[in-house]
């Protein structure tokens, strides 16, 4: 069954907005816009990107989003750096790994975790919030 665009961004909240560094003791969103969360802010074109791959390796991933979401992100300069990516303070980036595989599962493709090896260009990219690339 494919899962709508709404519905999946549903299930992609559910999973890591409650592992998220970012929220406050009663669960609730503490960025102090919620909406400027890149994750959700550009999850149509996140969602794009995820499913345009079709490999095992994490960095196909981070690729895919680098050129289909980080390359349209306001927070992203003209040279690619990105100071919000940086602080670890973008959810995209903090949590992808954990976003490919929710995506993947949804979408009823498979993501083994087990190939995953060092990222690219010195992305932050994680296992959630405790645990690093």
């Amino acid at each position: 069954m494919q899962q709508s665009l709404a519905e999946l961004e549903a299930i992609i909240r559910n999973r890591i907005c409650h592992v998220c560094t970012a929220r406050t003791v009663d669960g609730e969103c503490g960025l102090e816009e919620p909406s400027s969360c890149a994750l959700f802010r550009l999850f149509p074109q996140v969602a794009e990107a995820v499913q345009s791959v079709e490999s095992d390796d994490i960095n196909q991933y981070l690729q895919a989003i680098r050129r289909n979401v980080c390359s349209v992100c306001i927070d992203q300069a003209r040279d690619g750096s990105c100071e919000t990516r940086q602080r670890v303070e973008c959810a995209l980036d903090a949590y992808l790994l954990l976003v490919v595989d929710a995506i993947e599962e949804v979408t009823g493709k498979t993501f083994d975790k087990k190939s995953i090896g060092p990222p690219v260009g010195g992305s932050t990219v994680s296992l959630g919030p405790q645990i690093r690339l």
